[in-house]
């Protein structure tokens, strides 16, 4: 039996989202030790208890998308740093959730697989331990990672699909560009919608290059929009219009393919 079913059983008059809550506070303790997944088995002579509070709620700038005994997927906003990049103790998505890993017992830390840049929104994944986190970074490295970003793009584009290919290289002031001697970036595209002065895209990287769709984007003629560092317009939405609306993998202990969607924010469409 999984811990959903003894919790509908134990509490018939709690509702679905209640019993949701309780598990993502950390209220669910199973022979006195915090349980947060519902799939989780648990055994008729477990001892199931409902406490008064989790040690440390999941972090409200993040949306949980998903989490079980391996892996943690979030949906993180714009703005938000994936993970520190040496300028001192920033508020990233790995530090909040090493704050909620570290006080469930026993106490876990997240493990980076990927980034998303500040500016971009939208489905990011974090391990839970080295062997989850080397099982992932695998398939990302052989390219076996479902990876779809949705951006809207200054002016109008005229082939409805295409595929942009380049070769990318990183200067010393961590500026990329393409160059004869970079490693090749590859996205293909396709047209959602035009409107007079715009494009909503949806992109499916081939490779995983830093920045790479922001700088093919660019060079195409058609820069994301919030994108000034290369050329793009300020525009009407106040933020870079880049989001990773889907993301798709094997789970790297059960090898289940699992799939995962956030749309874009509605202003964009």
């Amino acid at each position: 039996m999984i811990l959903a079913d003894r919790l509908r059983a134990l509490f018939p008059g709690a509702s679905g989202r209640s019993r949701k809550h309780w598990l993502a506070h950390g209220r669910v303790e199973v022979n006195g030790r915090v349980v947060r997944e519902a799939t989780a088995e648990v055994a008729e002579t477990d001892r199931i208890a409902l406490g008064r509070q989790g040690a440390v709620p999941f972090p409200v700038a993040l949306d949980l998308v998903h989490e079980d005994g391996d892996l943690l997927v979030v949906d993180k906003p714009a703005g938000l740093l994936s993970v520190a990049t040496g300028r001192g103790r920033e508020r990233t998505a790995y530090s909040l959730l090493w704050d909620y890993l570290r006080a469930q017992r026993p106490p876990r830390r997240p493990f980076i697989v990927h980034r998303l840049d500040q500016d971009t929104s939208g489905l990011l994944v974090f391990a839970k331990s080295i062997p989850a986190k080397r099982r992932l970074q695998a398939q990302f490295e052989m390219r076996q990672v479902e990876r779809i970003y949705v951006a809207v793009v200054d002016g109008r584009v005229r082939e409805d699909a295409g595929t942009l290919e380049s070769r990318l290289v990183q200067d010393r002031g961590l500026r990329v560009r393409s160059g004869a001697s970079g490693r090749q970036a590859i996205t293909h595209y396709r047209v959602l919608g035009r409107r007079r002065d715009d494009t909503l895209l949806e992109l499916r990287l081939g490779t995983g290059r830093r920045h790479q769709i922001r700088v093919q984007l660019a060079e195409m003629g058609h820069p994301i929009v919030g994108d000034t560092a290369h050329g793009g317009s300020r525009g009407r939405f106040r933020r870079l219009c880049l989001h990773a609306a889907r993301l798709g993998f094997a789970h790297p202990r059960s090898g289940e393919a699992m799939r995962f969607e956030r749309t874009a924010p509605a202003a964009w469409v």
